[in-house]
């Protein structure tokens, strides 16, 4: 794992055993990664709680209760989709955080107006979801790894927003 990934994760889970929470995840496009940075912290059982890696339209629909209008709409590629995501993890009442993630890793199925390193997240708990659009460059493990990293960093600073 790459050194700030796994430094992020290590902080992150510091912050969430500090205030007692579990953390939930949703991913598309990192396939798994955000969830294995995550579980390679030793004790990370005292703060992680589940993850769904929803790499289909399927999948999002079917265990993330996500829209098939708002994908319809939309395309998998966006905050709305992410925002349903993070409301599917938490409705398992299994968390008091979720991380959402979807994008276009590459090489191919970028478009116009979603090129290949557009990727969302979503990072929410029952009251409120913070969600952004990022541009990421590099190959296809590139925009994943910083996928995680940055989903990481943004739960960091939700956390420290919300004490």
């Amino acid at each position: 794992m790459d050194d700030n990934l796994g430094k992020n994760a290590t902080e992150l889970g510091k912050i969430l055993l500090k205030n007692q929470l579990f953390i939930s995840f949703a991913e598309s496009c990192t396939g798994g990664l955000l969830g294995s940075s995550l579980i390679s912290v030793p004790g990370s059982s005292k703060w992680v709680s589940q993850g769904f890696v929803t790499y289909s339209n399927i999948a999002k629909i079917k265990f993330l209760g996500v829209n098939k209008q708002t994908l319809k709409e939309f395309g998998a590629v966006d905050t709305k989709v992410t925002d349903e995501m993070v409301k599917g993890v938490l409705k398992y009442d299994l968390a008091d955080i979720a991380i959402a993630i979807s994008g276009v890793a590459g090489p191919t199925g970028g478009s116009k107006s979603k090129p290949v390193g557009t990727v969302c997240i979503s990072i929410g708990n029952n009251d409120e979801i913070l969600s952004k659009q990022h541009f990421f460059e590099g190959d296809r493990n590139q925009v994943r790894a910083q996928s995680a990293e940055t989903a990481i960093k943004d739960t960091i600073n939700f956390l420290k927003n919300i004490d």
